[in-house]
């Protein structure tokens, strides 16, 4: 693999954590999921159905492009499934990263919301759907993303990232 640090990003129910693990198992790498660094305020907020803000999202992007960085000055190739869905996201991520492979994977809000209201166990509300699109800025051309669609079987997401990381 070319890029030894990978972003798995997407709005919620793009299956970030699902092909995320499954990536860094294929390439050798370890994984964090971003959901797992979220302050337990952002918890409550989106269990509540409240949308973050660019301020409650702050710390959080900090703490995802501490664990990037690290991981990056280790020499440990890393796979981060994070929704970044700002390019100012983004690119505190690859600030801390540089070099960082982005991985987005994109689908119809009618197959996001349908795998939303089948997951069970989540914190996150399903009726924040909108605002993430809202927010989303998909990857521009110059920020030579691979982006995979959703609608297709996890392994061959796998295999298309794999493919195109190979590639980069």
């Amino acid at each position: 693999m070319s890029a030894s640090t990978v972003l798995v990003m997407g709005v919620s129910g793009s299956g970030k954590s699902t092909i995320g693990t499954q990536l860094a198992k294929r390439l050798g790498a370890i994984f964090a999921d971003g959901d797992d660094l979220h302050p337990q305020a952002n918890v409550m907020k989106m269990s509540a159905g409240i949308p973050l803000t660019d301020e409650d999202r702050a710390p959080w992007l900090r703490l995802c492009a501490q664990w990037l960085a690290e991981q990056q000055d280790e020499g440990i190739p890393a796979v981060l499934a994070c929704s970044a869905l700002k390019r100012s996201y983004r690119d505190l991520l690859r600030e801390a990263a540089p070099g960082l492979a982005v991985v987005y994977l994109d689908g119809p809000r009618e197959l996001l919301a349908s795998r939303l209201s089948n997951r069970p166990g989540h914190f996150f509300n399903p009726r924040l759907l909108d605002s993430q699109l809202a927010d989303l800025e998909k990857p521009g051309g110059d920020e030579a993303a691979i982006v995979i669609p959703i609608t297709l079987a996890p392994d061959e997401i796998i295999d298309q990232a794999v493919a195109a990381l190979a590639r980069a």
